[in-house]
C-alpha cells in the first residue's frame, strides 16, 4: 500500500513521536498522576498562543469552542459584529444567528483580508456591540486576517470582548493573546497543532471572564466557567480527550526541541514563500495577495486549461498527492496546499514535483523543474542568512 501524502488545511499527518506518546497507558482523569500532567502540558502550551492565561481543553472539534466562545458571552438580542473573508467566517455568523445574536455582518470579497480602516468605518456607526467575532486565518480562502491591527480597532472603537477563531493556524503562526488584547483565542488539534481530531484549546482574558460571569449563558456541557472551576483542580469538568492531551504534551516538546515557537512561526513563513514562489514561475495564479497570505494554507488557482477535478482526482491516483478542493462557490477553481504542523522544507519540494509530474501528464505548457528551483531558492535563502 503506498503513503497518502497529506497536504490538506485538516486534518494533518501526525508526528510519530505524538502517535507513540498517545498510545501510553490510560490512567483515571480524577488522579493525582492527571492532575500533575495536565497542569504541565497547560503550562507548555501557553507560548504556542502568547498568554499567561490558562488554557481550557474541551473534548471537541473547534466548531464547539467557537459556538461556546460566542455563548458564554453574548445573550439572545444582543448585538455583535462577525468579520467574515470566507466560509469559516460565515460560521461564526451562523452559531450568532442560531442564538438569536443580532449579527452585523462585515463581509470581504474572498480571498481578501480585513483592513484595520474597513473595521473602524464599519464599528463607528454601532452602538452597544457585545462581542465582535474574528477568524484569524480563513482556511477556505488563505488570508490570515491582521488581527494585531483589528484588536487596536475594537479597543478604540467598543466595549466589545474579540473573540477569534485560530482554528487553521494556532501552533504554525504568531499568536500574541495578551499583547494583541484578544478576548478569546480558539484552536483545534488536527490542525497545525499536529493531532488527530477531538481536542479544542480555548483561552480567555481576565476582561472576557467579566463577562462571561456577567452572562447567564444557556450552556452545560459548553459552560466555559465550569471549565475555568475544573481546571483550577487542574481536571476538566467532564471526562476529557485524555489520550490526545497526551499527545499535546509531546506536541508541545516536538516545538521546544526545534528551538522554541518562533523557530516553528519561521517554519511556516518560509514554507508559504516556497508555494508561493513555485505557483508564480509555473503560472498558476494565487487566489491572495502577498500581503495578507497564510503560513499554513496557500490557495492556488486552477491551471489554465485544465479541469481542477480532474487534475486532483489523477495526483491523488497516480501520485498518492492529496490536497483540498475549493469550498462554496470556489469549488472547482481553486485547490488548496496544506503546509502546517508536521510539514518541513523537503515536503514542499516533494509536493511540488509530484505537482510538476502531474502537470506534465495534462500537457501544462511550462519549464520541467521551475517550481522546484523556485522554491529551493526561498530554502536557500532563508538558510544562507
Amino acid at each position: 500500500m503506498y503513503k497518502n501524502i497529506l497536504r490538506h488545511p485538516g486534518p494533518t499527518p501526525i508526528p510519530k513521536k505524538v502517535q507513540l506518546a498517545m498510545n501510553r497507558d490510560i490512567f483515571s482523569h480524577r488522579s493525582n498522576d492527571f492532575v500533575e500532567f495536565y497542569r504541565e502540558t497547560i503550562e507548555r502550551v501557553k507560548p504556542i498562543f502568547g498568554t499567561k492565561q490558562d488554557i481550557l481543553l474541551l473534548p471537541s472539534g473547534g466548531t464547539a469552542a467557537l459556538e461556546a466562545a460566542a455563548v458564554n458571552t453574548v445573550s439572545a438580542g444582543e448585538d455583535v459584529v462577525v468579520v467574515t473573508v470566507g466560509a469559516f467566517g460565515d460560521y461564526f455568523v451562523s452559531i450568532c444567528e442560531k442564538y438569536g445574536f443580532h449579527v452585523h455582518k462585515l463581509e470581504k470579497q474572498w480571498g481578501q483580508a480585513c483592513t484595520a480602516e474597513e473595521l473602524q468605518a464599519f464599528l463607528q456607526p454601532l452602538k452597544n456591540i457585545k462581542a465582535v467575532f474574528v477568524t484569524y486565518n480563513e482556511t477556505s480562502t488563505g488570508v490570515i486576517n491582521p488581527i494585531a491591527e483589528l484588536a487596536q480597532v475594537v479597543r478604540n472603537e467598543t466595549d466589545a470582548v474579540l473573540i477569534v477563531d485560530g482554528v487553521s493556524c494556532i501552533g504554525g503562526s504568531l499568536a500574541k493573546m495578551d499583547d494583541w488584547g484578544v478576548d478569546i483565542f480558539v484552536t483545534g488539534s488536527q490542525k497545525a497543532m499536529m493531532l488527530p481530531p477531538g481536542l479544542s484549546l480555548v483561552s480567555v482574558s481576565d476582561r472576557a471572564w467579566k463577562v462571561i460571569e456577567e452572562n447567564n449563558a444557556p450552556s452545560y456541557y459548553l459552560n466555559l466557567l465550569s471549565y475555568r472551576s475544573w481546571a483550577e483542580k487542574g481536571m476538566t469538568p467532564n471526562t476529557p480527550a485524555i489520550t490526545l492531551i497526551y499527545g499535546l504534551n509531546e506536541v508541545c516538546k516536538l516545538i521546544e526541541e526545534e528551538g522554541g515557537f518562533a523557530e516553528t512561526v519561521a517554519r511556516h513563513e518560509l514554507m508559504k514563500n516556497m508555494v508561493r514562489s513555485a505557483m508564480k514561475a509555473l503560472n498558476i495564479g494565487l487566489l491572495t495577495e502577498d500581503e495578507h497570505a497564510s503560513p499554513t494554507i496557500t490557495a492556488i488557482m486552477a491551471p489554465e486549461g485544465i479541469v481542477l477535478g480532474d487534475f486532483l482526482t489523477h495526483l491523488k491516483q497516480k501520485y498518492h498527492l492529496d490536497f483540498a478542493g475549493g469550498l462554496g462557490h470556489l469549488q472547482g477553481k481553486i485547490f488548496r496546499f496544506g503546509h502546517m504542523g508536521y510539514c518541513f522544507p523537503s515536503d514542499i519540494l516533494q509536493a511540488i514535483s509530484l505537482m510538476e509530474a502531474a502537470l506534465q501528464d495534462f500537457s501544462y505548457e511550462f519549464e520541467p523543474g521551475a517550481g522546484v528551483l523556485a522554491a529551493h531558492k526561498v530554502f536557500l535563502a532563508a538558510h544562507c542568512k
